[in-house]
């Protein structure tokens, strides 16, 4: 009976010795090409549940009552911001006092531009690229619900740029909640990292052919990529949000399109192909590919955030490279 009582001791001594269990954090991305991001950080530690569903709309999403409930359970929100999805920002609110968020848009180290910019330089054919500091008042706009079309534009996961900076971010995010597992997350981190570069040089060299083509998009998501990969401008059919465009507003996209010459016409997943029919008819525009910019018809994982990059470059390269 000593004896036992004894080894028991022993057990619970060694145990006592013995460093706690690293705890994986419970973590919510908002939208997929994000969720792809922080998977890659976690690797084989854990997984992330991504809020927005397959074919839902970033701008425009009803969280379910489920996921509202394993939001307020969550460690950490890694989410771009209130710009990119306002319907999260009220929830993140409510969410325990000592629950953490990494907001990317906040970070300093992520490259901003301006919707404005996309206006001004929609009508320079000779803009230079890192210019984005301009002034346009867009008279077609005025219609779209009242909508501004001013201020940052929150599409910034478009330059890769960023997300190899928020890729380290949300490492050191991880680490907060799980230092035992930091080392992990810090290398899974820089391993994407440099995946992330060498696939950025193959699609800055894969997009030469659509350099200086003219082309339209449904709404004004992707100044980031075209910004960045020293494309012109797309033509954007609908506002940042998405929202629907005015009559007035189509009136001027198509005038637009016949003024510049526009190749090309790509619709985008989850959104009304009618408007992109309605503008293109009669244009004589070739169509392309659906664009995703945020993965939400993509698998999800690892590979999306990479595979959504290179997707947009060959949808744009196999419709102007003609």
């Amino acid at each position: 009976m000593i004896r036992s009582s004894s080894f028991a001791f022993a057990l619970a001594l060694g145990a006592a010795a013995l460093p706690a269990h690293a705890q994986t954090p419970h973590v919510v991305a908002d939208i997929p090409v994000i969720g792809s991001l922080v998977q890659q950080v976690m690797g084989d530690l854990g997984q992330p549940e991504v809020l927005l569903e397959a074919g839902g709309n970033a701008h425009h999403y009803q969280l379910r009552p489920s996921q509202a409930r394993s939001l307020q359970q969550a460690g950490l929100l890694v989410w771009v911001g209130p710009g990119l999805s306002p319907w999260l920002e009220r929830a993140n609110a409510s969410r325990p006092a000592d629950a953490d968020t990494l907001t990317l848009l906040d970070l300093p180290q992520t490259h901003l531009r301006d919707f404005a910019a996309s206006d001004a330089q929609a009508h320079d054919h000779d803009h230079d690229h890192e210019a984005h500091d301009h002034d346009h008042d867009h008279e077609a706009d005025h219609g779209d619900h009242g909508h501004s079309h001013d201020g940052t534009d929150p599409h910034a996961w478009l330059d890769p740029v960023n997300g190899q900076a928020w890729l380290t971010a949300i490492a050191q995010a991880l680490s907060r909640h799980d230092p035992q597992n930091a080392a992990t997350y810090a290398a899974n981190a820089e391993r994407a990292a440099a995946k992330l570069a060498a696939l950025d040089a193959e699609l800055d060299a894969r997009l030469e052919p659509a350099r200086g083509q003219g082309f339209v998009v449904f709404h004004d998501a992707y100044g980031y990529f075209t910004d960045h990969y020293r494309l012109k401008p797309a033509i954007a059919i609908s506002l940042g949000d998405a929202s629907t465009p005015s009559a007035a507003r189509l009136r001027a996209i198509r005038e637009q399109v016949t003024a510049e010459g526009a190749a090309c016409v790509f619709p985008e997943a989850n959104h009304d192909p009618a408007l992109v029919a309605t503008v293109a008819e009669g244009t004589g525009m070739r169509q392309g590919a659906a664009l995703d910019p945020a993965g939400s018809t993509a698998q999800p994982g690892v590979g999306l955030y990479p595979q959504m990059l290179r997707g947009m470059a060959d949808a744009l390269v196999d419709c102007l490279d003609r």
